[in-house]
């Protein structure tokens, strides 16, 4: 007999602190960070209440590369994957017990630049190469009026490049009173 069943986590929140890279002794690499989610809500009394939960997040192979190269404390991210517990024995003979994030997928949330609160800086974010040029080999550009046939026969053979602009993200302001850590 199957049973279904499902082990999936989607969390967006801010960094608690910057990823931490390390490597098994096979070589693989395994990225680990926190994540503080929050939550508000309104008491039946009308008095405003916010609670912070804060998660051990755990990435492997290219995925924890990517998140210790591009990640840093305070980012805001979008993280997915599963729930899972490790049991061990710590030194002093303690039975320790640890729930974890193993992430499949992450997006980064906030814009590469995010504007220091008070004094108008930026902080560049981590250097990410530009998106290569895209090719677009579903529509031949079209002929102008003064080309001859012969011209716009080898412009259609063609392919042609365009460039789209990054889309610009809004600023933020991020008052530092507000990250729970």
């Amino acid at each position: 007999m199957s049973v279904r069943s499902l082990n999936k986590v989607m969390l967006i929140g801010n960094l608690t602190r910057d990823p931490e890279l390390r490597y098994t002794p096979s070589g693989t690499a395994v990225c680990s960070f926190g994540l503080a989610t929050n939550r508000a809500w309104t008491t039946e009394g009308g008095e405003k209440k916010e609670e912070t939960e804060f998660h051990r997040i755990v990435s492997w192979n290219k995925l924890a590369e990517l998140c210790s190269q591009l990640l840093t404390k305070g980012r805001k991210v979008f993280v997915e994957g599963r729930l899972q517990t490790r049991s061990w024995t710590g030194q002093d003979g303690a039975q320790r017990t640890s729930t974890e994030i193993v992430i499949d997928d992450m997006i980064i949330l906030d814009p590469r630049r995010m504007v220091e609160s008070g004094e108008g800086a930026s902080m560049p974010s981590p250097a990410v190469a530009a998106p290569a040029p895209m090719v677009n080999n579903s529509q031949p550009p079209t002929a102008t009026s003064n080309q001859d046939d012969t011209t716009a026969a080898k412009t259609t053979k063609t392919e042609t490049v365009v460039e789209k602009p990054e889309p610009e993200a809004p600023k933020e302001d991020i008052n530092p009173d507000d990250i729970p850590f």
